[in-house]
């Protein structure tokens, strides 16, 4: 079954695949044929469908897309739907790098990632969203995984999602939580 993904990023079609190809049977993911359309929206869900819908439109075929970022408590939900370019550069170092400055004295750590999973066929449209609890760590750690992960700490442990195993992240992880719920559907499309 082959699925096209609203995304140009290697790291999360990677990850889609390693979270989808165990429950999906026949599984090929697709990235998506054309240019990225403007992510406007403003919620993550309204953004993963303005994704998923794009490659729909270009393709004719099933759709996935998410939108997913970090939360932070003591910035008023910052960096939310702007986690990707949040310093401007849209360089992963500098995101991270310019959340812990503006945490620089902070008690209150906590944050969250979330992910909200589109889903657009010819039948319709489904978005799901999850989140994964935690806190920031005072430095980057770790060496794995992409964006914030070596700046967020998962609630009940002391690594970061940098520093967990591939298998672990995806079991925990907002991603893998919002695509193993809508590995279901896909499975019903095929």
């Amino acid at each position: 079954m082959d699925i096209v993904v609203g995304t140009r990023n290697a790291h999360k079609i990677l990850e889609l695949q390693r979270i989808l190809g165990p429950l999906v049977p026949g599984l090929t993911l697709v990235p998506a044929p054309g240019p990225s359309p403007v992510e406007d929206g403003d919620t993550f869900s309204a953004n993963a469908l303005i994704k998923a819908r794009a490659a729909f439109a270009e393709s004719g075929l099933p759709s996935i897309a998410d939108d997913s970022g970090i939360v932070v408590d003591a910035l008023d939900g910052a960096p939310g739907i702007h986690s990707a370019r949040y310093s401007g550069s849209g360089i992963d170092e500098e995101n991270t790098a310019l959340v812990l400055s503006r945490m620089t004295g902070v008690v209150n750590r906590r944050a969250r990632f979330v992910c909200a999973a589109a889903l657009v066929h010819a039948g319709g449209e489904l978005v799901l969203e999850r989140s994964w609890e935690g806190s920031l760590a005072q430095a980057p750690s770790g060496s794995g995984g992409f964006g914030y992960d070596p700046i967020f700490v998962p609630e009940g442990d002391s690594r970061t999602s940098s520093e967990l195993s591939d298998d672990d992240k995806d079991a925990l992880s907002h991603r893998g939580q919002a695509f193993r719920a809508l590995a279901e559907h896909l499975v019903a499309l095929g």
